[in-house]
């Protein structure tokens, strides 16, 4: 008897683990094709980059047959790279400074708040989801930053990037609330206002939070165009890095340099994989923190 109780349990585990191989390697040889079919155009610039322009154009090998190391440094000269990408730098990094302390100080109002018009406030916030800055509001905030002095300033461009902060906000507003309401009232009864609150007790707690929002603010301010594009024009020195990559669209004699623009496009990715790098630990303990919840 016990025999025949064994061999459909053996039966059964078998067939359990091949099942589970199964999927696993289903799942794997999905997620493999995803990957290559993600890489596969950023290898393909890469590899463009090391090209002359008629053997890139001619699209005939994958493969340099001579490597070019030439057009990295051709860009960096041609694009003037080194003063585009000190004003990207700064527009990117005020611009997320700017976005976080706002962004913040409004969540941590709405959530810890009560307030007449409260529920109108998230609406309106919501709702400007879904204006294109670029395409509907261009015209009236440059109106604005003429009469501000601030249409021939990198600041200009700053200012409205920070005002379109509603999806940092949304992604903050979350956060707050893992945050438990017991820290307020005990930094309450300790003495602190509501400001010193926020600052010194909740803000250094939001510190994954900040790096998870703040690395999209700061990768959608590096990767402005319309915008410096537009508050830079009669003041060539103050674009930014992808206002002087299309720079590098024509060479001499109006030809087609994309040899160079593919190099100039790969050295403009290097920062944004370095504040992907740094901010990969921010990411651990949020991913941590919700498996610990």
């Amino acid at each position: 008897m016990t025999q025949t109780v064994l061999a459909p349990a053996s039966s059964n585990s078998s067939s359990f683990r091949w099942t589970r191989w199964t999927k696993r390697t289903i799942l794997f040889i999905f997620l493999l094709i995803i990957a290559i079919l993600s890489l596969f155009p950023i290898i393909l610039v890469l590899l463009g980059s090391f090209k002359t322009n008629q053997e890139l154009t001619g699209g005939a090998t994958i493969w340099p047959k001579i490597w070019q190391f030439t057009n990295y440094s051709q860009a960096w000269k041609t694009a003037n790279f080194s003063g585009f990408t000190i004003n990207s730098i700064f527009v990117s990094i005020a611009t997320t400074v700017g976005t976080l302390l706002v962004s913040s100080m409004a969540a941590y109002a709405v959530d810890r708040v009560n307030f007449k018009g409260k529920k109108a406030y998230t609406l309106l916030m919501a709702s400007t989801l879904f204006i294109s800055i670029g395409a509907v509001v261009l015209r009236p905030q440059f109106d604005l930053m003429v009469k501000l002095d601030l249409n021939n300033s990198l600041w200009g461009v700053i200012i409205i990037l920070i005002s379109a902060h509603a999806a940092t906000y949304f992604i903050l507003v979350g956060f707050f609330k893992s945050i438990p309401r017991e820290l307020d009232e005990a930094a309450m009864i300790d003495g602190c206002n509501f400001f010193t609150t926020y600052w010194r007790i909740i803000l250094p707690l939001l510190r994954p939070g900040l790096a998870v929002a703040g690395l999209g603010v700061f990768q959608n301010s590096w990767n402005e165009y319309i915008l410096p594009f537009v508050f830079t024009m009669s003041n060539p020195k103050l674009q930014t890095l992808p206002v002087g990559l299309a720079n590098l669209r024509y060479g001499i004699g109006a030809a087609a340099e994309v040899q160079l623009m593919m190099a100039g496009a790969c050295l403009s990715i290097l920062p944004l994989l370095v504040v992907y790098i740094f901010a990969n630990k921010s990411f651990m303990q949020v991913t941590l923190g919700a498996v610990k919840g």
